[in-house]
C-alpha cells in the first residue's frame, strides 16, 4: 500500500514538532554565495602581503626609491581601513549581490590597472584603489556566513572564513616570491583575474537581486563617514610610515596625529548620538563583544607582526630571497588545511571560549619559541615555531568568532563584522609601527652593550681583531688597509648580533600580548 507525501509529511496534530528555520537545510545556491564572497576575500587579504616579496623588483621597474616604494603598501591599507566600515552602510543601500559583484569588478580592473603601471604615481592610486575595493569583500564574506548559515552550520562557514583570514597571509610572500622569481612581478596582478570571474559568477547565482535603497543613500551618515575616513585613513598611515620619518620629529607625522585623533574622536561622538549610525558603536556595550574586539587587536598584531618580522629576519640576518622565505612561511600556512575541518567539530564538544585560549596559547609559544634565537637560527630551525602557530590560528578564528557573534543578531551583524575587521587591521598597523620602531631602537641598544662588553682594550678583542687582520693580508691587503677592513668585518658582526637580539626582543613582546588575550579569553563568561 502506498504513502501520499501529503501523509508522509509531519504535522501540529500528529504529535510531531515542525521543523525550525534553523534547522532547515542551507539552500544549495547559499553555499555557492558563501564560497564566492569567501574566495573574494581570500583574495583581498592575499593582496595585502603578496607584493612585499617583489617590492625591489617593482622598484627597479618603475625607477623608485626605497621610500616610494613603501607606499605600494601602505596606499592599500589606508584605502582598505576605510573602505571596510562603509561596507555595511553600502551593503544595505545597495544590495549584497549588486555590491559584491561591482566591488569584485573594481578589484580586478585595478588589479589590471596595477600590472600596467608606468611610474610610482600611477602604481599607488591603482594600488588605493585594489585597496579600497577589496576592504569591502573581507567583512562582507564575514556577513555572509552569518545571514546565509543557521546557527548549527555556522561554525562550518567560519572556518572557512578563518581559512582566508589565516591562510591568505600565510602564503602570500611565498606565492609572491615563486611568480616573482620564475615569471615576472606582473602575474601577482594577474592571478587576481580567474577568481574574480569565479567570484562574479557565484554571487550572481547564489543571491537574490535587492532593490536599491536610494533614501539610505540620501539620508547616509556624511559626517561618520568624513571623520572616519579621515580618522583612520590618517592614523594608518601615521603607523605605516611613522617609523621611516622618526616619528614626532616629523611635520607630516605630527600634522596627521592631530587629525587623525580628532577626527575619530568627533566620530565616536557622532555615532553615539546618530538614530542610523555608520557604525553601530552601541555594540560594544555588549561585554562578550567588547572583549572578543580586544582579542580580535592582539589577533591581528600576532597574525600581521609575525607575517611582517619573519621574512624582514631572514633577509637581513640569513640572507635569503624571496622564494626561499615563501618555502620557510609555508609551514605556518598549509598545515592549517588539515585543522580547520577538525575545528567545528570541537565547538560542539569544548566551549568556543577554551579553544580559543588554547589557540591563543599555541601562537604565544611559537612565538616565545623565536625568543633566543642566533646566527645558526634559519630557516630550518624555524619550522617548529611555524608548525605550533599553525595548529593554534584555526583555534582562535572559528571560535572567536563564535564567541564575538553570541547575543549579536542578524541585523546588527554587518556592523559587528565591520568592527572585528577594522579592530584586527588595526592590531596589525600598530603591530608593525610598534616593531619597526622597537628593531631600530633595541638594535641600537644592544650594539651598545655589546661595545662595552668588548673594548678595544681586551686580549679576546684584539686576538680577534689580528685574526680578522691575517685573513685580509692573505687576500692580498696590505698591514693598514686589512686593519680596517678587521675592523669593519667585526662592527658588521656586532651589528648584526645586535639585530639578532632586537629580533628576539620582538618576539617576547608579540608573546606577551598573545598570553593577555589567552586569559582575556578565558575569563569570559561564555
Amino acid at each position: 500500500m502506498s504513502m501520499s507525501a501529503s501523509t508522509m509529511k509531519p504535522s501540529a496534530t500528529s504529535g510531531s514538532k515542525p521543523i525550525a528555520p534553523e534547522q532547515q537545510d542551507v539552500p544549495r545556491r547559499h553555499w555557492i554565495a558563501l564560497i564566492g564572497g569567501l574566495i573574494g576575500a581570500f583574495m583581498a587579504i592575499l593582496d595585502i602581503q603578496i607584493t612585499n616579496s617583489s617590492l625591489k623588483d617593482i622598484q627597479g621597474a618603475l625607477s623608485a626609491t626605497l621610500d616610494e616604494s613603501s607606499w605600494i603598501s601602505t596606499s592599500y591599507l589606508v584605502a582598505e581601513m576605510i573602505a571596510i566600515p562603509l561596507s555595511g552602510w553600502l551593503s544595505r543601500a545597495l544590495g549584497k549581490r549588486r555590491y559584491l559583484t561591482w566591488t569584485t569588478l573594481i578589484f580586478v580592473s585595478a588589479s589590471l590597472l596595477c600590472s600596467f603601471s608606468w611610474n610610482m604615481t600611477s602604481m599607488i592610486i591603482f594600488r588605493a584603489l585594489q585597496g579600497f575595493s577589496g576592504g569591502a569583500l573581507i567583512p562582507l564574506a564575514f556577513s555572509l556566513v552569518v545571514q546565509l548559515l543557521p546557527i548549527q552550520k555556522r561554525a562550518i562557514g567560519m572556518a572557512m572564513f578563518g581559512v582566508t583570514a589565516t591562510f591568505a597571509p600565510s602564503i602570500g610572500p611565498t606565492l609572491g616570491g615563486w611568480l616573482t622569481e620564475n615569471l615576472s612581478w606582473h602575474y601577482i596582478f594577474y592571478i587576481n583575474i580567474p577568481p574574480a570571474i569565479l567570484v562574479i559568477s557565484m554571487i550572481r547565482h547564489g543571491l537574490d537581486d535587492e532593490p536599491l535603497n536610494i533614501s539610505s543613500l540620501l539620508k547616509a551618515d556624511w559626517i561618520g563617514i568624513i571623520t572616519m575616513a579621515l580618522g583612520l585613513g590618517c592614523l594608518e598611515v601615521v603607523l605605516e610610515e611613522g617609523n621611516r620619518e622618526e616619528w614626532f620629529s616629523s611635520d607630516f607625522i605630527v600634522t596627521l596625529s592631530i587629525i587623525s585623533a580628532v577626527s575619530l574622536v568627533y566620530f565616536v561622538i557622532n555615532e553615539l548620538q546618530q538614530k542610523q549610525p555608520l557604525v553601530n558603536l552601541r555594540l560594544l556595550k555588549n561585554g562578550q563583544f567588547a572583549m572578543s574586539c580586544i582579542a580580535y587587536l592582539i589577533l591581528g598584531m600576532a597574525l600581521l607582526g609575525s607575517i611582517y618580522v619573519l621574512p624582514l629576519y631572514l633577509t637581513q640576518i640569513q640572507h635569503y630571497n624571496a622564494l626561499e622565505i615563501g618555502e620557510v612561511l609555508m609551514w605556518m600556512g598549509f598545515p592549517q588545511l588539515l585543522i580547520f575541518p577538525l575545528v567545528p567539530k570541537l565547538t560542539r564538544i569544548i566551549k568556543p571560549k577554551y579553544l580559543v585560549t588554547f589557540g591563543f596559547m599555541m601562537f604565544g609559544i611559537s612565538c616565545y619559541v623565536n625568543t633566543h634565537m642566533s646566527i645558526n637560527f634559519g630557516g630550518q630551525q624555524l619550522i617548529f615555531s611555524m608548525l605550533l602557530r599553525a595548529i593554534g590560528s584555526p583555534f582562535i578564528m572559528v571560535p572567536l568568532s563564535l564567541v564575538a557573534m553570541q547575543g549579536i543578531s542578524k541585523a546588527e551583524t554587518p556592523d559587528a563584522s565591520t568592527l572585528t575587521n577594522v579592530m584586527r587591521n588595526l592590531g596589525g598597523a600598530f603591530s608593525i609601527a610598534i616593531i619597526a620602531t622597537m628593531l631600530d631602537n633595541k638594535t641600537r641598544e644592544h650594539l651598545a652593550h655589546i661595545k662595552t662588553a668588548l673594548p678595544s682594550i681586551s686580549s679576546d678583542a684584539w686576538y680577534q681583531l689580528k685574526q680578522q687582520a691575517g685573513f685580509f693580508i692573505q687576500s692580498g691587503s696590505d698591514s693598514g688597509t686589512a686593519m680596517l677592513q678587521a675592523q669593519a668585518s667585526i662592527m658588521g658582526t656586532m651589528q648584526r648580533d645586535a639585530a639578532i637580539m632586537a629580533y628576539n626582543d620582538a618576539f617576547l613582546m608579540m608573546s606577551a600580548f598573545l598570553a593577555v588575550a589567552a586569559v582575556i579569553m578565558l575569563s569570559s563568561k561564555n
